[in-house]
């Protein structure tokens, strides 16, 4: 409690927290410009004709079919240019386009899908998309998933354009040849080879925002982000998406959102309008030789299982605290990041086989996904979800919604999920539609008060400026 003592000391002193605009995964993670997606309505999951690999890896073919599909996308945006002091004031000037940033997508339809990442279009007026054959169409956003950071836009052409079919990323194996293309500080259609040098890569489990990244040494610089990596076969297997890197310019490493979860976003954005994520219902993390020690067991890998959801899935299959995940569909987990990559492909009312061990026993349970159901508080930078009655008895509260995660970057800095929220202006919040009611009328600029209680019940409220 005392992290969460010092957060509302910082936020009061501090007048009021805005929400941040969207930030890097870390200060030595560049994100380049984009993420993918695609959906089995768009383009086959597998690409049916002649393999192309040999013994000489012969790239040209799989290059060819691929830059076809990658085009250029410039984010513009229009302001007003004051052209007095009376216009700095008054709000009056020039409106004057201006181009603040650019990146690459995936053509995923003949009709003119796309697939890029959500920080290449983030904030546009006006998007221009770019083909392989230097024809420029204007493109409109279709939705867009922050958290994945993949966005699906689309434009209107005359005939079909050249698009990329979907590989299974499932079956992707560590060291297998891999292409990127993209449009690397804006020289387009630009194709540099690799090969696969991990999965279900991590940045800080601790973030809030599990990822499970392909990662791939094909070189990637800014403006490959949304761009494709591909098979030998030509088939998409990731959205080039970020680089570690001292510089800002590739050093060897370079990272991908796997297909088959950037198909399954875009899939939900066509079908439901937004991301249906699929939960077990459980907390926890990565088994290590430490965690392993402090807890007296003789396994190092899997997943740990820390606290189970009352009445979720894990819950009413018969998982328990303490239980060790090893497997889910006979996919081999031995990390988080293999769970949360693995479960980024399902939606609610999935049923998964989950293999895991309590102590020398060995048992298989089917678990039925629930709906994530969460909603971001812009100000001052919190996305909760809700919590059961049960749950709440060990706050001593009958109402509330629980933090899932700080979304503001200054907030970021604490340890909140798990603190409850009880009232938003005084009025008292059970459900997500209460937060959502509570503050659908408040100005970006206007004060909210919010109310907290931490697990062992010490309460405290705060007025965000």
């Amino acid at each position: 409690m005392k992290k969460f003592a010092s957060l509302l000391f910082v936020a009061i002193l501090g007048g009021g927290i805005t929400l941040g605009a969207y930030k890097l995964l870390e200060e030595n993670i560049q994100h380049d410009v984009t993420s993918v997606t695609t959906s089995s309505k768009f383009s086959p999951v597998t690409y049916n004709g002649t393999p192309l690999t040999s013994t000489n890896a012969d790239f040209t073919e799989a290059a060819d079919r691929t830059v076809h599909a990658v085009v250029h996308v410039k984010n513009v945006q229009i302001s007003r240019q004051p052209r007095s002091l009376q216009d700095l004031f008054y709000g009056g000037g020039e409106m004057k386009k201006g181009l603040v940033g650019a990146g690459s997508g995936v053509i995923i339809s003949a009709d003119g899908y796309i697939v890029t990442n959500n920080h290449v279009i983030d904030g546009a007026t006006e998007l221009e998309v770019s083909l392989n054959d230097n024809r420029t169409f204007n493109a409109e956003v279709i939705g867009a998933d922050p958290k994945a950071d993949i966005a699906l836009i689309k434009i209107d052409a005359d005939g079909e354009l050249p698009y990329l079919p979907f590989g299974n990323s499932d079956n992707v194996r560590i060291g297998e040849w891999a292409l990127a293309v993209g449009n690397p500080f804006n020289l387009t259609s630009t194709v540099t080879a690799g090969i696969i040098s991990a999965k279900a890569r991590d940045f800080n489990e601790l973030d809030g925002n599990p990822q499970s990244f392909l990662q791939t040494d094909a070189a990637i610089n800014p403006g490959n982000s949304g761009g494709a990596l591909v098979n030998i076969n030509g088939e998409l297997i990731g959205i080039n998406t970020a680089i570690t890197s001292q510089t800002g310019s590739y050093v060897g490493y370079a990272f991908a959102v796997p297909s088959n979860n950037a198909r399954k976003i875009v899939e939900d954005i066509m079908e439901y309008g937004d991301v249906q994520r699929g939960i077990l219902g459980i907390s926890g993390g990565s088994l290590n030789p430490n965690l392993a020690n402090d807890l007296s067991i003789d396994t190092v890998e899997g997943v740990y299982v820390g606290d189970v959801e009352i009445d979720g899935g894990a819950d009413k299959a018969g998982l328990k605290k303490g239980d060790i995940i090893t497997k889910i569909d006979n996919v081999v987990i031995r990390k988080f990041s293999d769970l949360t990559g693995y479960l980024g492909s399902k939606r609610p009312n999935d049923v998964v086989e989950v293999t895991y061990t309590r102590g020398s026993d060995t048992k298989t349970a089917s678990v039925k996904l629930l709906k994530y159901s969460s909603f971001v508080i812009q100000k001052p930078g919190l996305e909760v979800r809700e919590i059961s009655k049960e749950a709440l008895k060990e706050y001593g509260v009958k109402e509330g919604v629980v933090i899932a995660q700080a979304t503001n970057d200054q907030l970021k800095r604490y340890d909140l999920s798990g603190i409850v929220i009880t009232a938003i202006d005084d009025k008292v919040v059970k459900t997500i539609d209460d937060v959502k009611r509570a503050v659908s009328n408040k100005a970006p600029n206007e004060a909210i008060s919010i109310s907290f209680v931490s697990k062992g019940g010490e309460r405290k409220q705060i007025i965000f400026q």
